[in-house]
């Protein structure tokens, strides 16, 4: 019997190329591609335009009060040939990569009825299957059911020298030693937050691309996508 279409989901640690995977898997494929990990920047970004967040620390309830008012979508950007992500109908998805919506994504990301929010707008998106999804609980909680699951991981520091080498490309001013200090702190709150804590799905096959290029990961995934569409 042959699919037509398959759920991926893609999940792992920050900084490990999971949205690449995920953004070629969808080229090659024709398959929508969602990137939670913009979703829950875009509402970081919300929460700091509300000034709901004070030095690090998050008004959770005003948030919470405020979720009705969020909604995230996708649309393809021909120019770009990948997806935008859209807080409220406006294109936010260069201000949601920059440092202060990275800075403090974390903490907005532990906030259970945000994650509940957020899983609500991504299953109502995968209900007709042909989609990629990346995030640090896709296929635990969101897609449990997903046909292939996918566990992306790499060393601390070599996702820090990706990070850093990204930022500093595009010209900004920043620092290796604060960048692997943001990378080892979001593992550590990803792994131990009571909502949805980052996890290995039981029958999630693990990558581990801290001494692959990406299109040695990218034939592996395709390859395992064709196995599960046959």
């Amino acid at each position: 019997m042959t699919q037509s279409k398959i759920i991926i989901a893609i999940d792992g640690h920050s900084s490990c190329g999971k949205s690449t995977i995920a953004k070629a898997v969808a080229v090659r494929f024709g398959y929508v591609f969602i990137d939670s990990g913009a979703m829950y920047r875009a509402v970081t970004l919300f929460a700091l335009r509300r000034n709901l967040i004070k030095d690090g620390v998050v008004d959770e309830q005003k948030l919470i009060k405020l979720l009705p008012e969020i909604k995230i979508e996708f649309r393809y950007n021909p120019e770009k040939q990948k997806s935008d992500t859209y807080l409220n109908g406006e294109n936010v998805e260069d201000e949601i990569r920059q440092l202060p919506v990275s800075q403090n994504v974390s903490p907005v990301a532990t906030i259970a009825e945000v994650r509940a929010e957020m899983v609500r707008q991504q299953q109502e998106m995968g209900k007709n299957k042909g989609i990629v999804m990346d995030g640090r609980d896709i296929g635990t909680v969101v897609f449990p059911e997903a046909e292939l699951k996918l566990f992306v991981t790499a060393s601390a520091e070599i996702r820090a020298q990706r990070r850093f080498d990204e930022l500093t490309a595009k010209g900004e001013a920043v620092s290796y030693a604060e960048i692997l200090q943001n990378v080892q702190e979001r593992d550590r709150i990803d792994s131990t937050r009571e909502a949805s804590p980052l996890k290995k799905a039981a029958d999630a096959l693990v990558l581990d691309n801290s001494n692959m290029g990406r299109d040695e990961q990218l034939e592996w995934v395709v390859m395992l996508i064709n196995e599960r569409l046959k």
